[in-house]
């Protein structure tokens, strides 16, 4: 009888097994922890396609980015020792000024709440420039903490662009996209950006191997790469989208009043 009960302890054991091996990988991908179910929480309809909490984080880190940076330009107008600190500064109160009205709008119409204070971080990143006094020391200062702001949210950026499902979110992404493009553009123009101290802080705490192609040998030149031409005849009428070097179009239709009743749900 013990053998018995054995053996069927067995069968019972090896057929659990099998149920949980032909059970389909698929039907985990609602369960908690997965990208789908991640995506999905906290995720609420609306007229221009559904609400994540990864956008309402990128409306409000746009906001939080101008509410800090904008005083930061301010500031250097008094303070920067060169011509082309002086142009930095004024292409991020444009920018800032025409992206505030831009993400009031859109939190208007989504429902988000929107900060009126910088965080306490960026608090620390003005109090940094104003203890750094004038000339080459704040120059530096203010050029480093800026570009290596606008660095950090450059690729968040990007992300919420190509993963959102919410077409304001959309514009507006496109939007904060060109500013700090063209905010990182004219920061580098000063000359103060150190930009290996940028490079080690990207990767820090970082453990995975570099990849990629492997460096190239002393002294070998590499086969050179035929053009890349479209094949037949066909007529275009676009242009390459990149301006002059070292610019960034920021040309764009003006926004709407954030002061306006919000469009109707």
């Amino acid at each position: 009888m013990r053998r018995i009960n054995g053996t069927a302890l067995v069968i019972v054991a090896l057929v659990g097994t099998l149920g949980a091996l032909a059970f389909p990988v698929w039907s985990y991908t609602d369960r908690a922890g997965t990208g789908p179910a991640n995506l999905a929480a906290g995720t609420v309809p609306t007229r221009w396609g559904p609400l994540t909490a990864s956008d309402r984080d990128l409306i409000v880190r746009v906001r939080l980015a101008g509410l800090w940076e904008l005083p930061a330009a301010q500031q250097a107008l008094e303070r920067a020792p060169s011509g082309a600190m002086k142009e930095a500064a004024d292409h991020l109160i444009v920018g800032h000024t025409d992206l505030d009205k831009r993400v009031r709008v859109v939190a208007r119409d989504l429902g988000v709440e929107l900060p009126n204070q910088p965080n306490e971080q960026q608090q620390g990143w003005l109090n940094q420039m104003t203890a750094a006094g004038t000339g080459k020391e704040y120059a530096k200062t203010w050029a480093n903490l800026l570009r290596s702001a606008h660095g950090k949210i450059f690729p968040a950026i990007g992300a919420v662009r190509n993963q959102t499902r919410n077409s304001l979110v959309r514009q507006l992404a496109s939007d904060a996209n060109q500013t700090v493009l063209d905010h990182i553009t004219v920061l580098e123009k000063t000359g103060e950006v150190d930009f290996e101290a940028i490079a080690n802080d990207s990767v820090a705490g970082t453990t995975a191997s570099p990849t990629g192609p492997p460096p190239p040998a002393a002294g070998v030149s590499p086969p050179e790469a035929p053009a890349l031409t479209p094949s037949g005849d066909i007529g275009t009428t676009s242009r390459p989208s990149p301006g002059a070097p070292g610019t960034v179009n920021t040309g764009r239709p003006e926004p709407e009043d954030p002061e306006a009743p919000p469009a109707e749900q």
